[in-house]
């Protein structure tokens, strides 16, 4: 693969609802430009993109890849992006690469909760986007509906810059309203014809709403404008990209990436309003604590930002990179500014899908790969270790749905921790963690077809094999009542005895535990009192109901007696547990279970659903605050044992538009019939 300079490069993005053609976007792209000699197919298995033993299989795509197409001098980077929502971490790092993107639209299905949340993400971050209205070749496809549906939607930012052609109700071609000429697609066939004489009329009428857009990007252009004076060729096209760039005008073209239909187009959109990555602007990082600027030029000092890590057991770890400014050559010595830590090259190439397309220099804005880094991780910034540099990382969605795993052969314990150390690597929005009081490895993500193909590939790919279970709740035990009792150990065996006798009044606390003593005229001696304080607190970590640890708890003891031969620590100690045994059992035990603060963005028509559902799990809701754009966001506490599978159900309640993050709040009593059924349980384990 050749250089290319800053200029000649567009770093772009799929992005949208599962299944609306993102891959196949990217292979008709690869065929129309002759990379490659047939077009592969997700359902054949056989894309560029979708090379992952899990991503066959399922026939999605779980990462995302990067497809570079080279056309007439300019290097198009596909990142082609997953759109099931458990893998939406993959565009947010997607997008922190590119500068521009593509929201494919399933013409057959209209707009779906993919479209909503990639039109969300790229308005709010005021990325440049193009819409793609694919599978216009399906049957029954009305596209004034789906076009005046988009504009309701989304508004009348977005424009159509291209018009379908039929033929006996067969998309055949597209009329492209600025350069004014209609195209009829037969494969890689492309031949000009007639403008079809019905859509003259709109065509025309396009442009002239499109020619006040481009008066309203300059003052100079908006004085010719009224002065009634036509702009060159040079003045629209500069004022479009203004446009797409600012985020005023969303191009929409209908196409058919399975028929090749209008990947041409939008090839030719992309160059022409998507910017490159020098007409972006500055790139803003730290210096130590000094805030520092990087143009996006080669001559700067080289910085690049890390979006994308991919474990592979037999290449290793690759690291995926945008160059942000400056370049990058085989020989160059990188540091890693996050790490504080110098990093040696393994190669320097491209990636196309999983091939590796040797480069000797990749210029800023241009996207690379290398393997073997020994620190980097995804989001970690290298630079000339004489002119550092640190960007802000990659914003990740937090983990919602947790689940324990289990090995399903004795001794894989440490492997199993190992393997899924390096898949965090990979995914960042997995997360993995040991609850060192359950002793259960939990593995957390965005929902349950992300843990699953963790587990496949665990198996797959390092040979480990899992089970995944519910993870155990961190219950508590306490007391509401008070108990005065006595404890007493004697042990006479021939020799020297063991003699501790103790009594303990028992009370409720704020404080997790507090020891006191009131014991008055040496009925236990000085030297005992520690000891007894020992041996209450070795007894916290088990209650007396099921086993879980005792909190806010206050022991005093009041009294007891002692052999001036017979007692000694141990003596005591163990007084000290029979006495809580019998002071915790007297004074009214009760089981208690962590509360979490759970705050749930959902659309206004979920209101009721959510309300009802947080009811059902032992819920509170606490208030209701209106967003800006419209959501809402409700504020709930509820039991963490009712929200496990809370990510799993939200998703169904709201169709997959509602979010929700949740964290541990304090801890409240279990009702009386839960709290039976817990206690009965833990004496059967």
């Amino acid at each position: 693969m050749k250089e290319y300079q800053t200029g000649q490069v567009r770093n772009i993005a799929l992005i949208g609802h599962g299944s609306s053609g993102k891959t196949t976007i990217s292979e008709a792209a690869l065929y129309v430009t002759d990379v490659t000699k047939r077009q592969g197919r997700t359902d054949d298995g056989n894309t560029a993109s979708d090379f992952d033993k899990e991503e066959i299989s399922r026939k999605i795509s779980i990462g995302t890849s990067v497809i570079p197409i080279e056309l007439k001098d300019i290097k198009y980077n596909f990142l082609d992006t997953p759109g099931y929502f458990d893998f939406i971490g993959e565009m947010y790092g997607a997008l922190r690469a590119a500068d521009g993107a593509v929201i494919v639209i399933d013409a057959s299905s209209g707009i779906e909760v993919g479209t909503e949340k990639a039109w969300q993400y790229t308005q709010k971050n005021k990325v440049p986007t193009i819409m793609f209205m694919n599978k216009m070749d399906k049957e029954n496809i009305n596209f004034e509906k789906l076009l005046s549906d988009i504009k309701d939607k989304f508004g009348e930012k977005v424009v159509p810059f291209g018009l379908p052609i039929y033929r006996s109700d067969d998309f055949k071609g597209v009329v492209d309203v600025i350069d004014k000429i209609a195209k009829e697609y037969n494969g890689r066939e492309v031949k000009t014809v007639d403008i079809p004489s019905e859509l003259q009329s709109e065509m025309n009428s396009i442009n002239d709403d499109l020619i006040e857009k481009i008066a309203e990007t300059d003052e100079a252009l908006m004085e010719k404008y009224f002065d009634g004076e036509s702009f060159t060729e040079e003045e629209i096209r500069k004022g479009l990209k203004i446009a797409v760039k600012n985020g005023d005008l969303v191009p929409l073209i209908p196409g058919s990436a399975d028929k090749d239909i209008s990947i041409d187009l939008l090839l030719n959109l992309i160059e022409r309003y998507i910017p490159a990555p020098n007409e972006v602007g500055e790139y803003k990082g730290m210096s130590g604590e000094k805030e520092i600027s990087r143009k996006v030029d080669s001559k700067e000092p080289f910085s690049a930002l890390v979006f994308k890590t991919i474990v592979d057991p037999f290449v290793g770890k690759l690291s995926v990179f945008k160059v942000i400014s400056g370049k990058i050559t085989k020989d160059k010595e990188i540091f890693n500014s996050n790490k504080d830590s110098a990093e040696k090259l393994g190669g320097l190439f491209a990636l196309r899908g999983k091939t590796q397309l040797e480069v000797s220099e990749i210029n800023a804005g241009d996207i690379g790969a290398t393997s073997k880094l020994q620190f980097t991780q995804t989001g970690d910034t290298l630079c000339d270790k004489s002119n550092p540099i640190q960007y802000e990382k990659i914003q990740y969605p937090e983990p919602c749905l947790f689940m324990a795993v289990e090995p399903k052969t004795k001794g894989d314990e440490e492997k199993i921790g190992s393997s899924l150390q390096r898949l965090t690597e990979e995914d960042p929005t997995f997360v993995l963690n040991r609850n060192k009081e359950t002793k259960q490895l939990l593995i957390g993500g965005q929902g349950n077809m992300q843990l699953s193909v963790i587990v496949n590939k665990l198996k797959n790919t390092f040979g480990v094999d899992v089970n995944m279970a519910d993870p155990k709740i961190a219950y508590r035990e306490t007391i509401k009542g008070t108990s005065s009792v006595q404890g007493k150990h004697k042990k006479q065996s021939g020799g020297a005895g063991q003699y501790g006798d103790v009594h303990v009044r028992f009370e409720p606390t704020e404080e997790e535990f507090i020891f006191d003593e009131e014991v008055f005229g040496g009925a236990v001696p000085r030297q005992y009192i520690p000891a007894v304080e020992k041996g209450l607190r070795e007894c916290l970590d088990k209650g007396v109901l099921a086993g879980y640890p005792v909190v806010n708890v206050k022991a005093i003891l009041f009294d007891g007696s002692y052999h001036p031969v017979d007692s000694n620590e141990m003596a005591f100690k163990i007084a000290a547990s029979i006495a809580f045994k019998k002071g915790m059992e007297a004074a009214n035990p009760v089981l208690l279970e962590p509360i979490m603060r759970v705050e749930i963005l959902i659309p206004d028509a979920y209101m009721g659903d959510i309300m009802g559902d947080m009811n059902k799990r032992r819920g509170k809701i606490l208030g209701m605050e209106q967003q800006e754009d419209g959501m809402q966001l409700v504020i709930a506490e509820a039991p963490q044992a009712e929200l496990f599978k809370y990510a799993i159900d939200l998703r169904s309640m709201t169709q997959a538009r509602g979010s929700f993050t949740m964290h541990f709040v304090r801890y409240e009593e279990v009702p009386a019939n839960i709290s039976q059924k817990i206690i009965e349980e833990s004496k059967k384990n």
